[in-house]
């Protein structure tokens, strides 16, 4: 199966949770890139133009909607998945949410086939 979306960024704070979902989808034919802070998702996203941005929510140095946020006021077109296994995400989400922003999300631990399922919709 060949994937509509092509190009990927990933960012988690996590380097084993960015990397593994990057070699996952390398596996299956996405062009994957892989940054690990809110800060350079913002900056990566406007050199690479993905058509996909997959952000971790709890970041250190700059939350995954507010990245979310900034990358889709720069880049409408390009599709948002936030994705988070902290409870505390549910009220970052509402006030987004709340401001007119919409996003996908998926929680965290997530299976490859259901993250592969989620890009295909």
């Amino acid at each position: 199966m060949t994937p509509t979306i092509k190009r990927v960024l990933i960012a988690d704070d996590e380097p084993i949770i960015a990397d593994t979902l990057s070699a996952i989808l390398r596996r299956v034919g996405y062009e994957v890139f892989t940054v690990y802070g809110g800060l350079d998702a913002v900056s990566k996203s406007l050199e690479l133009r993905p058509e996909l941005v997959i952000t971790d929510v709890m970041m250190s140095d700059m939350n995954g909607i507010d990245a979310a946020i900034e990358i889709r006021r720069q880049l409408p077109q390009t599709k948002i998945l936030l994705f988070s296994g902290h409870a505390a995400t549910a009220g970052l989400l509402e006030k987004a949410r709340a401001q007119g922003h919409d996003f996908a999300f998926l929680s965290k631990p997530i299976h490859p086939n259901d993250l592969l399922n989620a890009l295909n919709r």
